[in-house]
């Protein structure tokens, strides 16, 4: 296990320095009122490259020799790994060749070719591009950068916990998304590193993984790291299936909890950071607010919450906003039958409007063989006040003897 001090964390921040920005912390007060104590964000979707890759990738190449760096670098990355070491072998004068993920989000692409890398496509997920690297840095010699199993990373990555910390030196609990864990570790290195050094009370640290890619879990109960199969998870910054050597040692020694999130959760965590605190973060970003939303009792308060990243394309904030939103009650999606006569369709659209409700979308099906000939079906895309209005406007609409399918 890597033996990481707290002056080994403050050395790499003297590095980054130059490089990295010191993020702010924001109270939150929906989140505080929720577990009944202070709940802070440590905004890192505001860093450089739009996450905190940046910190452990600059530092570890920077620890490469001057012969090593000529060689050029190499990466495995969803994307945002894949940015920060595309930034920092640009500023530190070497070429750096990512491998992504078919189907990595679009604006993450064209960051990590803005800042220079060659990007390569071999497969499907995460572990597929991290076998697809190590080949390229066998056959070219070009160094590989592991996004979370390496000493200089977790280093790198740890003085976020340092910042937390004199940001908010009262916080008795650290929550932070983890997929390989690199993340995790060095927060959790640091933060108690700096609490037991102030003699004052211990820790706690949780992470976050979500549940489609939640490979901790399986990992602790077989007392090793182990590889399991992922699904498709909106949270692709943090879907690993397999923990590092080095992270799931300190995880062990250094980690109070894990736990899962579901889609859901992490949905409405995310539109949570967008409606209440302004905060635009990715899915695997929103993942720590999502364990409070899902696991409030694993926290004590105050609570420092990791923002890791807000790199997310806008397409897929618009679906996921509607997912939050339909999470909350606030998005309703209604098949309804009516009769097909003239104005029955204007009577409906009114009786919607009389119930407060905001039509989005109108699909009109006249023709199907699903349905009677004196009837027709209508979509219905709609924008609630909430639950308990959703509730009311299905009611309200069965009373009057429409035929309803909730989609």
């Amino acid at each position: 296990m890597l033996s990481l001090t707290v002056e080994d964390v403050r050395a790499a921040r003297d590095v980054l320095r130059e490089v990295v920005v010191p993020t702010p912390m924001i109270p939150s007060r929906v989140l505080s009122e929720q577990i009944g104590g202070p709940v802070l964000l440590k905004c890192e979707n505001l860093q450089r490259t739009g996450s905190f890759k940046i910190r452990g990738a600059f530092l570890r190449i920077s620890r490469l020799s001057a012969a090593e760096r000529a060689r050029g670098v190499v990466a495995a990355s969803a994307g945002n790994h894949a940015q920060g070491v595309a930034l920092a072998a640009s500023m530190l004068g070497c070429r750096a060749t990512v491998f992504m993920p078919v189907g990595a989000p679009l604006p993450k692409i064209a960051a990590t070719r803005g800042y220079g890398a060659e990007v390569v496509f071999p497969g499907p997920t995460v572990d597929d591009c991290l076998i697809a690297a190590r080949k390229h840095a066998d056959e070219s010699g070009a160094v590989f950068i592991h996004p979370f199993d390496h000493p200089d990373v977790v280093t790198g990555q740890a003085t976020i916990g340092l910042e937390i910390m004199e940001q908010c030196p009262d916080a008795r609990t650290v929550v932070t998304p983890v997929g390989g864990g690199g993340l995790l570790a060095g927060v959790a290195a640091a933060a108690k590193g700096i609490a037991l050094a102030a003699g004052g009370p211990d820790v706690k640290i949780v992470g976050a993984q979500a549940k489609r890619a939640a490979a901790f879990p399986p990992s602790l109960a077989a007392g090793r790291p182990t590889q399991i199969e992922i699904d498709r998870t909106m949270a692709d910054g943090i879907a690993v299936g397999r923990p590092g050597d080095l992270t799931y040692a300190m995880f062990t020694e250094l980690v109070d909890a894990v736990v899962t999130v579901t889609e859901e959760s992490i949905s409405q965590a995310l539109l949570l950071c967008l409606e209440r605190a302004k905060q635009v973060v990715e899915p695997a970003g929103a993942a720590g607010v999502a364990a409070l939303l899902e696991h409030a009792y694993a926290v004590e308060p105050p609570v420092a919450v990791l923002l890791s990243g807000g790199n997310i394309d806008p397409l897929l904030l618009s679906r996921v906003l509607r997912h939050g939103l339909a999470g909350a009650g606030r998005y309703l999606v209604v098949r309804c039958r009516l009769k097909d006569r003239p104005g029955a369709l204007m009577t409906l659209l009114g009786e919607l409007a009389e119930l407060g409700v905001n039509v989005l979308d109108v699909m009109h099906e006249r023709v199907a063989a699903r349905l009677p000939v004196e009837e027709a079906e209508v979509l219905l895309h709609l924008e609630t006040r909430g639950a308990d209005h959703s509730e009311d406007v299905v009611g309200r609409l069965r009373e009057r003897g429409y035929t309803l399918t909730l989609s």
